[in-house]
C-alpha cells in the first residue's frame, strides 16, 4: 500500500468535492435547505450530502475494492486487515458554510488497520490543498508544513471548539474561561481540520476539543503529525483528559497544555 498514492487520490477527490460544495452553496446560503442531526444547531445541507455523494462516486471508481467511513452516509463495512478505509467529512464547519464564512473545508483521509496513512484537507473558498503522506512530511500548496517551535505556554496561542450538545458546550466554556488568563490568545473558527492544519503550519501553537469524531480529525491529525506536532486522538485516556479528547500541540508545548486542561477540569467535560 503506497500512501504516497493515496495521498494523490485524496487530493483530487477533494479537490473536486470542493468546487461542487461551492457550486451548491450558493443554494443553501440563507437556511432554507436545512436539516438537523445531534441538536438543533448540528445542521446538514444539501451540501454535505451532494459532496459525499460525489465523493463516494470517485472512490468507488479509483479503488473499487475500498471502503467508506463518511459522517454523513456512515460506514460501508468493516475492513478487513490490509485494506483501505476512507474516512470522509464532505464538509466540516457546516454551519460556518450555511452563514456564509470562508472556514470550512473537505476533508479525506486513508486509513489502513486503524491507521491513517494519508489525507487531503482543501479549503473551497481560498483554494489551499493541505495533505499528507505517512513517512512523507506535510505540505500546503507545495510548501512543506513545520509546527510551531514555542516552549512558553503563556505566549502560545491556541484553538479549540464547543460541541453542539448544550450542556458539553456549558463545560467547554467553563474549562475554556479557566484557561484563558494563562495562555497566550485563544481562537475557535468552527472548523477543526483547519484548526489541525494551522497547528501543522505553525499559525496555531496548540489545539484541543472534545468529541470529535474520526472524520473530524483524520486528515488534519496526520497532517498536523507529519509537520512535527504532537498528537493526542481520542481512545484510550492515559493523560487524564477523557476518551472524547484531541489534543495536537507543537511539540514542547503539548506536555503543559495537557497539564493546565487537566488541572482545569477538562477531563470531566466528556
Amino acid at each position: 500500500m503506497d500512501p504516497a498514492e493515496l495521498e494523490e487520490i485524496a487530493v483530487a477527490v477533494a479537490g473536486e468535492t470542493a468546487a461542487l460544495a461551492l457550486s451548491v452553496r450558493e443554494r443553501v446560503v440563507g437556511r432554507d435547505r436545512l436539516d438537523t442531526k445531534s441538536s438543533a444547531t448540528d445542521v446538514v445541507t444539501e451540501g454535505d450530502t451532494a459532496c459525499e455523494a460525489l465523493v463516494r462516486e470517485r472512490l468507488a471508481a479509483a479503488r473499487p475494492d475500498d471502503l467508506v467511513l463518511g459522517e454523513e452516509g456512515g460506514t460501508s463495512g468493516t475492513p478487513a486487515p490490509g485494506q483501505v478505509r476512507w474516512v470522509v467529512d464532505p464538509i466540516d464547519g457546516t454551519v460556518n458554510y450555511t452563514h456564509g464564512l470562508p472556514w470550512f473545508s473537505v476533508s479525506l483521509g486513508a486509513e489502513v488497520d486503524g491507521r491513517i496513512v494519508a489525507g487531503a484537507v482543501v479549503e473551497p473558498v481560498s483554494g489551499r490543498v493541505w495533505r499528507a503522506a505517512r513517512g512523507h512530511g506535510a505540505r500546503c500548496d507545495g510548501a512543506r508544513l513545520h509546527t510551531s517551535t514555542l516552549e512558553d505556554l503563556s505566549l502560545a496561542v491556541v484553538g479549540t471548539g464547543l460541541g453542539y450538545d448544550p450542556g458539553r458546550r456549558a463545560r467547554q466554556a467553563a474549562v475554556l474561561a479557566r484557561i484563558a488568563g494563562r495562555i497566550g490568545d485563544v481562537r475557535r473558527t468552527g472548523c477543526a481540520s483547519l484548526d489541525l492544519c494551522a497547528v501543522a503550519a505553525g499559525w496555531l501553537d496548540g489545539f484541543y476539543e472534545h468529541g470529535l469524531h474520526p472524520w473530524d480529525h483524520a486528515a488534519g491529525a496526520l497532517i498536523a503529525q507529519e509537520a512535527g506536532a504532537a498528537v493526542r486522538l481520542p481512545g484510550a485516556d492515559p493523560d487524564g483528559l477523557g476518551t472524547g479528547a484531541t489534543l495536537v500541540a507543537a511539540p514542547a508545548l503539548a506536555a503543559p497544555l495537557t497539564a493546565l486542561l487537566v488541572a482545569e477540569g477538562a477531563g470531566a467535560i466528556a
